[in-house]
């Protein structure tokens, strides 16, 4: 297999992820702690045998922790090839690893072999990382709802995407509504990192033509915080208040 043919840069991998399934080789723990939303977990190692390879890699070199993973891996190929084949869409799938190095390389050889199409991103889940954070600088027109816990911004938010306007849910990607017992009866948070990487996918979808309308919300919501870069457009940008009285917020 030629490597370089089967290699794609950022841009491209997020042009292809719209049609083609990704998939994120890297160990479950890594994969809980943050991932490119909906990529689909098909470990090469578990988290217990990254840590063997990791450190005989160390303090024994790069061959010795080849053979070691060769070992962890034999056993496995059969199921890491019928999981791809789940997820592939005509064949085709999207690979990555933390840094686009030997796991995703591995991986994508192994594909290829099975009759599969994949291709890997250079750079890996490090690339997309960096494509998070510039997302979150775009020169995007914010208007930002603000009024008392209980004045009702979330429905108002709800009503002006259904008349088309550009709108992001803080409190929902946060899976919190912001208040002191905002976390109630909401699913588990994910991590800063993850938020995060849901917030910048919203705002790449975004157009620069019109505002978009966002929640005024604190530097946390919840456990998450909001990424600074954000946070400081956000607090030049417009706001709008929502004033109604105390009775009927209650």
């Amino acid at each position: 297999m030629e490597k370089d043919n089967i290699k794609i840069d950022i841009q491209a991998f997020l042009d292809l992820r719209k049609t083609i399934p990704v998939m994120d080789v890297r160990t479950p723990a890594e994969f809980e702690k943050a991932h490119i939303p909906r990529a689909k977990n098909i470990p090469l190692f578990s988290n217990e045998q990254r840590v063997v390879i990791g450190t005989l890699y160390k303090q024994e070199g790069k061959e010795a922790a080849v053979v070691r993973g060769l070992d962890f891996v034999g056993p496995e190929m059969s199921r890491i090839v019928k999981e791809a084949k789940k997820l592939a869409l005509d064949g085709q799938v999207l690979v990555h690893c933390w840094r686009g190095g030997m796991r995703s390389e591995s991986v994508a050889w192994l594909l290829q072999f099975a009759g599969l199409k994949p291709r890997v991103l250079c750079g890996g889940y490090k690339a997309y990382r960096k494509a998070v954070q510039n997302a979150h600088v775009r020169p995007i027109s914010y208007c930002v709802l603000g009024g008392m816990t209980g004045s009702g911004k979330t429905d108002i938010l709800k009503k002006l995407a259904e008349k088309g306007e550009q709108v992001i849910d803080l409190e929902g990607l946060a899976n919190h509504k912001g208040s002191v017992f905002g976390g109630i009866g909401q699913p588990k948070q994910p991590s800063t990192e993850m938020f995060e990487n849901l917030l910048a996918e919203d705002i790449l979808h975004l157009g620069p033509q019109k505002c978009c309308w966002i929640e005024d919300e604190s530097a946390n919501i919840g456990n998450v915080r909001l990424p600074k870069p954000f946070w400081d457009i956000k607090r030049s940008s417009p706001i709008f208040e929502v004033q109604i009285s105390r009775e009927q917020r209650i």
